[in-house]
């Protein structure tokens, strides 16, 4: 988990964790934050085992998220974002399940069918577990690609592809790079069943209404990313895991 201030977002997904049934150590790479997280996270009782690192300054959440999962040692890492909060206690047991089956590289509870040949989504297939109408099939549904709000892999997949790609910069398109570069290693990706509540955006939203040159940053940095995912697997776009059928009966709507 990477933190950077919003501490009361981070205490009610650390609550709602306090459930789990399955056995987990938490890692937390706190980057600069300015509010109360230093002093929550020293004096916290916490009941896992509890790994926190502070860097001075809020630069790259992705070289945080490759500094945080190089200070583990479990089999399986979970990428978690602090503004989650899960609902059921089985929700970890439900992302470790697909990984019975040896084809199996990447699970998530949001993610998407279907990437265009420029390496934008088609939101039409997207499916997610949002505890507000969840649309993923259970168990679960392969996808292209597992949403970055909650990633779960074999620490040896990470080490496999080289972990996050931090050519992407502050933060945007790893998690597209992430699912592309473990499906090149023959491993699907999943998205399963598990209810959770997000309440991301809220932080940037007030800053972007603050100042726009912000969101107009922001969304170039998008841009960037998409482009540059789409030339890094030009040989794998455009990816649809859907079934014919499904392809089929898409084509037809788009075409009428």
């Amino acid at each position: 988990m990477i933190v950077h201030d919003r501490l009361a977002a981070t205490r009610a997904c650390l609550d709602s964790l306090r459930a789990t049934d399955e056995p987990f150590a938490l890692v937390v790479v706190d980057n600069g934050s300015t509010d109360e997280t230093p002093r929550f996270f020293r004096d916290v009782p916490s009941p896992w085992p509890l790994h926190y690192a502070r860097n001075e300054s809020n630069a790259s959440v992705l070289a945080a998220y490759n500094q945080a999962w190089r200070l583990t040692a479990t089999e399986f890492v979970c990428f978690l974002h602090n503004d989650t909060t899960m609902l059921e206690p089985a929700w970890l047991a439900r992302l470790l399940a697909p990984f019975a089956s040896a084809d199996v590289g990447l699970s998530g509870l949001y993610g998407v069918k279907r990437v265009r040949r420029d390496g934008r989504y088609a939101g039409r297939t997207i499916v997610h577990s949002l505890a507000d109408g969840p649309t993923v099939h259970v168990p679960w549904e392969e996808v292209a690609v597992v949403d970055g709000v909650c990633l779960c892999l074999r620490r040896a997949m990470l080490e496999a592809v080289g972990g996050i790609d931090e050519s992407y910069g502050f933060f945007h398109g790893y998690d597209r790079d992430l699912s592309f570069a473990v499906r090149e290693t023959g491993r699907r990706c999943v998205v399963v069943h598990a209810p959770f509540r997000h309440t991301g955006g809220g932080t940037r939203t007030r800053e972007f209404a603050a100042r726009p040159e912000l969101e107009r940053r922001d969304l170039a940095d998008r841009r960037a990313a998409t482009e540059r995912f789409a030339r890094k697997f030009a040989h794998r776009l455009p990816s649809d895991v859907r079934p014919v059928r499904a392809r089929l009966a898409d084509w037809l709507v788009r075409r009428g």
